[in-house]
């Protein structure tokens, strides 16, 4: 890939200077960029690009070989050699960083009380007044025992008060697959050419290997509501996540 990825390791840059290698109607790709391009199951990023007096929209971001900003249908497009002024859309990052980081201390909690591993899960930008950001997560949980919904959101809201350190480095395969219950999902999705693991630990709770943006603490993620527990099939739970300031 051509593009340094800035977001792997500050997660709080929001804009930032960059050259455009290549630009077209599918797609522009700069050779530096914070854009998250989405991924276990954090949607990608959007933003914009600023350029000679021209504002180019950045809907969305596709990852293959490589990093690729999807302009906005009809948007202007910058020509290669350019130089950019590149900005993330603030609200909408600050969000999922937020119910991500939510997630995590969800899955933490699940796993220290119950023993459960993910089987998956999402999250998006929340469109009701006072939510921030919704999201959901299933847990390989045979039975759902008495008062766990309320006991989970508890558990939950202690730890984001707790204000744990959430930290963010990159490990050799090896040293990071020695970490106990390093893999928190049921099945083990980093694939067998990646040599370097990226680790996020919410110290004290949950330490995993993870792709994606987070707060800096847990408090910072504001508090959380589980809005609904869903059985998925047998012995598979889904719990419906909120988070808000």
């Amino acid at each position: 890939m051509r593009t340094e990825r800035l977001e792997l390791t500050d997660q709080d840059l929001r804009d930032w200077e960059a050259t455009v290698l290549d630009a077209t109607p599918d797609g522009i790709v700069l050779n530096r960029s914070a854009f998250y391009s989405g991924g276990g199951g954090q949607p990608a990023d959007q933003g914009t690009l600023l350029w000679q007096g021209v504002e180019t929209r950045i809907a969305g971001v596709r990852k293959g070989d490589d990093l690729v900003l999807i302009p906005a249908e009809g948007d202007p497009l910058p020509a290669a050699g350019t130089v950019v002024r590149a900005a993330l859309a603030d609200e909408r990052r600050s969000a999922l960083m937020r119910t991500h980081s939510g997630l995590h201390v969800l899955c933490g909690v699940v796993f220290r009380d119950y023993g459960s591993l993910v089987t998956g899960g999402n999250m998006d930008v929340a469109t009701t007044p006072g939510v921030v950001g919704t999201a959901r997560m299933d847990f390989n949980l045979p039975e759902v025992p008495p008062g766990f919904k309320e006991a989970v959101e508890a558990a939950c809201n202690a730890e984001i008060e707790a204000d744990r350190r959430i930290d963010v480095r990159v490990l050799p395969r090896a040293e990071a697959f020695a970490i106990p219950d390093i893999i928190r999902t049921a099945a083990n999705l980093v694939p067998d050419d990646v040599e370097e693991v990226r680790i996020v630990d919410i110290v004290g709770l949950d330490c995993q290997a993870d792709g994606g943006t987070h707060v800096a603490s847990t408090r910072q993620i504001g508090r959380v509501r589980v809005a609904k527990i869903e059985s998925k099939g047998r012995g598979f739970r889904r719990v419906r996540l909120e988070v808000s300031d």
